[in-house]
């Protein structure tokens, strides 16, 4: 990119593009000019602060969904699983990405793409304001949470379709050269913004809490907003397209371009339930890595900055070495470079699930496998994403630019509720996740409710009686839920927990008889040999990572995978080592902290437990502990290294589907001429792509 700088910076300003029109206050057709518009800084610059913004919210939420949310309030919550902190973070991007059908519409007949971005800007500042404030009185965090991702989705989502088609708005018929280059930079911005926030925002997090971490994307997005107003004088500003939008939207035209297009980005949709798990299941993985790698100390989120910067690099890697090598032996059309790029990423994820297989096994890889995934995956994203986001701009019939990037950055929302609807199904309902549903609730002492999958919960003063499989009370398949002074769930108890307990001492056992290392899942499978729950169900162990494992059986109803799975999770907490002794032991972060005021509660002596609690748990004990935590339900019937087979199994069936829908595929080029000014007659600019 910056063998062309020169080249660029030559750009004349879309102050010198045609005079307006009575009718509008601002240029409304490209310069007539082959250098770069005067309006592209301001875009840019505008795309990566926003992008810092969007990034940096987004790189925590899965971290701080599963740490942190359930101790915003004054009193601890209910931790929320993995699995559903992993699908509340694709719902969230989904409706990210499904906003933008609103924007194009709102865009292409009403406001125009310029008044739509700025009023939808504002909407995606009050949303991260309403994170910055998440856990303040009298709102719940978790409201607090749900009204800012909401705000953000419809702000982001509704001016991501325009932003890009704003970008190609600015070139004519003498400069449409420059709008590969152009939409690099573009890229670029995206990916710089990302990089700084992608490091930035976990430190945050950790040292100073969610109210930093969420209120500095806030203001970067103010910035942006900002930015853009500024570079209204500019900017070429398309008209919506009004009633002509209507009439060639349903056109034989718009219609038949619009269904080519959904053939191709059904099966990108594959590729982004992938590729937006690096901020889900990746970060999660991340945690059972030794995170120290090149000489830094790695929080999990932060291995995503690896992404930009790796964006960054391998784009003129692509551009001046790769497409060029390739196309000398076939012409590499953009339908190639997808199909190629969907193939890439079935390496991409192989890694990691490789990777995961360490981990189930109890080894503690370093975070820089995680690279080399990142490394394969990126190379993906600059095939398939780069390509996609140029090709919905030309092939979109002229006043549906923003309808078609619409359509584009729909398959998004495609994959990621893929993706949330795979881990809705994975995980078992949980009977602390429904009575801790209910302790809020005006739910009078004696007062029973119930679901499809519990037949009845009724309160009794500070304990909930969770009524098992038979639905009546006072049998031995009941299970007890019982609050903490602080309104916390104190314990769950039932008539398997002590035969899953006896099963934890014998792994307890074997763990410190064997130099501290605990016993394989063959070698549990052993040990555990014979060994029955309350109910005569095997009991079964597996390893989870180096320092878990997990005891789980079928429990009361005698069935595996339903809501009566009793599950055991064993987490060890090991003798500080000569690195984490130097540590101060003080020196506690932002969510140790309030762990320590709301345990400890102002008193001394409980204070001074956490606190020596909470430094055994990252290391700095004196003696090594293995702690067990019960739970009835919720368990995982996709986890470790199967779940990311089945998603590398996704993708390579995709992308040998592909092959047939894309050799098909012909291709066809709108760009925006002198005569698509409000009304005038369209002449097609079209390019029929050699196949």
């Amino acid at each position: 990119m910056s063998a062309e700088s020169n080249h660029e910076s030559t750009a004349e300003s879309s102050d010198h593009s045609a005079p307006a029109s009575d009718e509008h206050k601002y240029a409304v057709k490209p310069s007539d000019t082959d250098g770069m518009p005067g309006g592209i800084p301001y875009i840019i610059g505008n795309e990566a602060a926003e992008r810092f913004s969007f990034y940096g919210m987004k790189c925590i939420l899965v971290i701080f969904m599963t740490d942190y949310l359930h101790w915003m309030g004054s009193s601890e919550g209910l931790s929320m699983s993995k699995a559903t902190a992993i699908r509340h973070y694709h719902d969230f991007t989904a409706a990210a990405y499904f906003f933008p059908i609103f924007g194009a519409l709102l865009s292409d007949i009403f406001l125009g793409k310029y008044r739509t971005i700025l009023s939808l800007s504002i909407v995606y500042c009050i949303g991260h304001a309403a994170l910055a404030f998440m856990g303040t009185p009298p709102i719940e965090a978790s409201w607090w949470l749900a009204i800012g991702l909401t705000l953000i989705a419809i702000g982001s989502g509704g001016i991501k379709p325009c932003v890009s088609a704003h970008v190609g708005d600015q070139f004519g018929e003498r400069n449409k050269h420059l709008l590969t280059k152009v939409y690099q930079w573009f890229y670029f911005s995206i990916n710089f913004g990302s990089f700084i926030s992608t490091l930035l925002t976990p430190w945050m997090l950790q040292k100073f809490g969610p109210h930093w971490a969420f209120g500095i994307p806030g203001v970067l997005m103010a910035l942006a907003t900002l930015m853009f107003w500024m570079g209204r004088n500019k900017f070429v500003h398309i008209p919506a397209g009004g009633a002509s939008f209507i009439r060639e939207t349903f056109s034989p035209t718009g219609i038949l371009a619009i269904a080519k297009l959904m053939c191709i980005f059904v099966f990108v949709a594959v590729f982004w339930a992938l590729f937006d798990q690096t901020g889900s299941s990746w970060v999660l993985q991340a945690k059972s890595l030794n995170k120290t790698w090149l000489g830094f100390t790695w929080l999990e989120s932060q291995i995503q900055a690896i992404n930009p910067i790796l964006v960054l690099a391998l784009i003129p890697v692509f551009q001046f070495g790769i497409y060029p090598a390739i196309d000398k032996v076939f012409k590499l059309t953009p339908i190639r470079k997808i199909s190629l790029g969907l193939f890439v990423m079935t390496g991409g994820f192989s890694i990691v699930s490789m990777l995961q297989q360490a981990i189930d096994a109890g080894a503690e890889p370093s975070i820089g496998w995680q690279f080399l995934a990142y490394a394969v995956l990126t190379a993906s994203e600059v095939m398939v994403s780069i390509t996609c986001l140029e090709f919905a701009y030309t092939q979109a019939p002229k006043t549906m630019k923003s309808a078609v990037m619409a359509v584009f950055l729909f398959s998004v929302t495609l994959g990621n509720v893929f993706t949330s609807q795979v881990n809705r199904y994975i995980e078992t309902p949980a009977v602390n996740a429904f009575v801790g549903g209910l302790k809020f609730s005006k739910l009078k002492v004696g007062e029973e409710v119930s679901n499809k999958h519990f037949a009845g919960v009724k309160k009794d003063d500070t304990t909930f009686v969770v009524l098992g499989p038979d639905g009546k009370e006072g049998t031995s398949d009941d299970v007890i839920v019982t609050f903490n002074e602080e309104n916390g769930v104190d314990k769950v108890t039932s008539e398997c927990e002590p035969s899953l307990q006896d099963a934890a001492e014998k792994i307890s056992t074997a763990f410190f008889a064997n130099n501290q290392t605990l016993p394989s899942t063959e070698d549990g499978a052993a040990i555990l040999d014979g060994i029955t729950d309350a109910y005569g169900n095997p009991i079964q162990y597996r390893t989870t990572s180096r320092d878990t494992y997990q005891l789980d059986s079928a429990g009361a109803d005698k069935e595996e995978a339903t809501a009566w799975d009793q599950i055991l999770t064993g987490t060890i907490s090991r003798v500080a080592n000569s690195t984490e002794s130097e540590q101060d032991p003080n020196a506690f972060s932002w969510l140790e902290r309030k762990q320590i005021r709301v345990r400890g509660g102002g008193d001394a002596n409980k204070t001074e437990e956490v606190m020596k609690e909470l430094r055994a748990a990252r290391g700095g004990g004196k003696e090594t502990k293995i702690s067990t935590d019960y739970a009835v339900g919720g368990k995982l019937l996709l986890d470790g290294a199967a779940y990311f087979w089945f998603w590398t199994k996704c993708i390579f069936v995709t992308s040998l589907l592909f092959i047939p829908v894309g050799f098909f595929y012909r291709e066809k080029t709108y760009i925006q001429g002198d005569d698509d000014i409000e009304g005038a007659p369209r002449e097609e600019v079209q390019a029929e792509a050699e196949h």
